[in-house]
C-alpha cells in the first residue's frame, strides 16, 4: 500500500524540522503511528509577555493536506486575542482557501498549499507578539488587551507563563 501524498509531505517536513530546528519551536509526533496529529512546543518569543512560556499545541492535518489547512489548538493555557478560550488558534493563515466570507482576510493571507508547518509556527509566534485585535476569537483577552495591555492583560499572560514552565515537560 502506498502512502497518500499528505503522509509523505508530512514525513518530509518532519524529518526537516528534525535536521534543521527552527528556533522558536519544536515539533514531533503524538502518536508514532500518526502522521496527521503532530505535537508541537512554542518558546515564548523574547521581548513580549510570553518571553520564558513553553507553549505545547497540537497540529490535527486533515487527509487532504496541503490543500487544506491543519487546525491548532494549544493544550496549555494561554491568554490572548487570538486564542479562543479552548485553544483554538484563529489566524488567517489556517483559515481555508478563498475568500472570506466576512470580508476581512485577502485571500492570499489564508490558507494556501505552498506552506509548512514551518511557516504556520512562525506565523503564530509572530501572532503572540502582535496580536491582531481586529479579529478576535477570545473577545474578553482582546479587550484587555487593547484597553489595559499592562494592567489585566500582563498579569494574565504572566500567571500563564509560569504555569507553561511548571507543565511544559508533563
Amino acid at each position: 500500500m502506498t502512502e497518500p501524498q499528505s503522509a509523505l509531505l508530512l514525513r518530509r517536513q518532519l524529518a526537516e524540522l528534525n535536521k534543521n530546528p527552527v528556533e522558536g519551536f519544536s515539533a514531533g509526533l503524538i502518536d508514532d503511528n500518526d502522521l496527521y496529529r503532530w505535537e508541537v512546543l512554542i518558546i515564548g518569543p523574547p521581548d513580549t509577555l510570553y518571553e520564558g512560556g513553553v507553549f505545547k499545541a497540537h497540529l490535527t492535518f486533515p487527509k487532504d493536506y496541503p490543500l487544506k489547512p491543519p487546525k491548532m489548538k494549544f493544550i496549555t493555557e494561554i491568554w490572548h486575542p487570538n486564542v479562543d478560550k479552548n485553544g483554538d488558534v484563529c489566524i488567517s493563515i489556517l483559515h481555508e482557501p478563498g475568500e472570506d466570507k466576512y470580508g476581512y482576510e485577502k485571500p492570499e493571507e489564508r490558507w494556501l498549499p505552498i506552506h509548512t508547518v514551518e511557516t504556520i509556527m512562525i506565523s503564530v509566534i509572530s501572532m503572540l507578539a502582535d496580536p491582531n485585535g481586529d479579529s478576535p476569537a477570545n473577545v474578553d483577552a482582546a479587550k484587555e488587551w487593547r484597553e489595559d495591555r499592562n494592567g489585566e492583560f500582563k498579569k494574565k499572560v504572566a500567571r500563564c507563563v509560569r504555569k507553561s514552565q511548571e507543565t511544559a515537560f508533563d
